[in-house]
């Protein structure tokens, strides 16, 4: 199979994306994207920087539309937002949307009640238990260490129990204790049935804790595979647009041939 084709899947898709692209400005920063992401996936997306990667991800979280093609989420076709779609969706993105001022609990029962989450005291100490916080529920955000409020983050996009976690380079600024912290509760989540899609600058981190890793280069998709499939050699000539060699079994495909420099 060739490195860029879609990874075929088995279980109803979550998301499916038809030649999706998006211009921004008369710029194009993504283009004619296809896949399909499996209820209960793990999928890492990499890339340089400017290959679309963020971008991506606020299409998929319904943030900013898709300049042409088609994304379908929940097997419904996205033409406009829907209240009904991003109850489904929870969203990690580089700010923790957490106000400092208030405790990690306040923090998670302001957002309950703004999720429309029954019970929100309970849910919030319930999500600070998960995310090994329920011991600083009522210490205040500001006094935390990023590692620390990257965690009570995960809290507040977990809280209505999404089917979909949406994180975009959620290591960044943690050091290693915390991201090893990290790793462990995204990996629980997805055994826990959670679909997600990571957006990640780390090659081998990424490797190691994602099923399957999907690399864009200026826009385009240039390797989908399963993570066994690859090595950091292979990502890296892929995300700098070296002509990739051939792995034991794969056919790589002239769409992963250099297309000049990134955006």
């Amino acid at each position: 199979m060739p490195l860029a084709q879609s990874v075929k899947t088995t279980t109803p898709a979550v998301i499916r994306l038809a030649k999706l692209g998006k211009t921004i400005d008369d710029r194009p920063i993504l283009r004619e994207l296809d896949f399909e992401v499996a209820s209960g996936e793990f999928v890492a997306i990499l890339g340089s920087n400017g290959a679309g990667k963020s971008t991506l991800l606020k299409i998929l979280a319904t943030l900013t539309p898709p300049s042409s093609g088609e994304l379908h989420l929940f097997d419904q076709k996205i033409d406009r937002t829907t209240a009904s779609i991003r109850a489904r969706i929870g969203m990690i993105g580089h700010q923790s949307m957490l106000y400092g001022e208030l405790t990690a609990k306040e923090n998670l029962h302001f957002f309950a009640k703004l999720y429309g989450v029954k019970s929100p005291s309970s849910r919030a100490n319930e999500m600070l238990q998960t995310v090994g916080l329920l011991d600083r529920a009522d210490d205040p955000v500001k006094a935390f260490s990023r590692g620390m409020t990257q965690r009570v983050a995960i809290a507040r996009a977990l809280l209505h129990d999404p089917q979909l976690l949406l994180a975009d380079e959620p290591f960044a600024g943690l050091d290693e204790a915390s991201s090893r912290s990290l790793e462990g509760l995204l990996s629980l989540l997805n055994q826990s049935g959670k679909t997600i899609v990571l957006v990640n600058h780390d090659v081998r981190q990424t490797l190691a804790l994602a099923r399957r890793v999907m690399v864009l280069r200026a826009g385009r998709k240039v390797i989908d595979a399963l993570a066994g499939e690859l090595t950091v050699e292979i990502v890296l000539d892929a995300m700098n647009g070296a002509v990739l060699a051939r792995p034991v079994g794969a056919d790589i495909g002239a769409d992963v041939r250099p297309e000049g420099p990134v955006q």
